[in-house]
């Protein structure tokens, strides 16, 4: 899926499909570029989640930017959620390490222990909302829970935008890891430093993403699952 999208993105980038156009169909799409539906329309979805395309139905795909400036999540994009992560998320944290009952050490370790085990990205993306609810659920403020929940749907989308395109699941457990370490310690500082690096490297990895194309990734036969 990655080389098809890097495929496409650079036809996008380099204006072999000029903004207006149409993308051909799945069907020719797949036949050129040899890989299956499922896996096109991985590509596909991600392209639009970028900024890139946007899918008209019975009509087809069309290119909408040349550039990727900001991608969308569900009805948020990128930055204004980081922005407000950042702002709630952090401080959540270390109320979290002050106020942390036995029985929300007990739910994140459990959640931990799944997310570590887990392989399919759908489950994982399930586990890590459920994560950061808890994390909010912890610091025993229902206004805190409440946000997470409103952003929940995008969060979701993010985290899978992330470790589709960015292979993080291994790296955010790590950080989960240390932020559920940071609550079992009772340490708002370590907690507040765990969830800030959490959210610095989540920034890093989209800002990776959505760096311009630089060479075309042509996808090669046989890649199709």
């Amino acid at each position: 899926m990655e080389a098809v999208l890097g495929h496409l993105r650079a036809a996008i980038e380099r204006g072999a499909y000029a903004v207006g156009d149409k993308l051909p169909s799945e069907a020719e799409l797949c036949r050129s570029l040899e890989v299956s539906r499922p896996v096109l329309r991985e590509a596909l979805r991600a392209l639009q989640t970028m900024g890139l395309t946007v899918s008209r139905t019975g009509k087809g795909t069309f290119v909408v930017a040349n550039t990727v400036e900001d991608p969308t999540f569900g009805d948020y994009a990128a930055s204004d959620l980081l922005e407000v992560r950042r702002h709630v998320e952090i401080p959540v944290a270390g109320y979290a390490a002050l106020r942390r009952t036995s029985e929300d050490l007990d739910h994140l370790a459990h959640l931990l222990e799944r997310m570590e085990r887990e392989t399919d990205t759908t489950s994982w993306v399930a586990l890590d909302t459920l994560f950061h609810l808890a994390v909010a659920q912890a610091a025993q403020n229902p206004v805190f829970r409440r946000v997470i929940e409103e952003i929940r749907d995008a969060l979701a989308r993010q985290s899978a935008f992330l470790n589709e395109l960015g292979g993080r699941r291994e790296q955010s457990n790590r950080e989960h890891r240390a932020i559920v370490e940071a609550l079992l310690d009772g340490s708002e500082p370590d907690a507040v430093e765990a969830m800030t690096h959490h959210l610095d490297r989540v920034e890093t990895t989209l800002t990776d993403i959505v760096r311009p194309v630089r060479a075309e990734n042509s996808p090669e036969g046989g890649t199709d699952a």
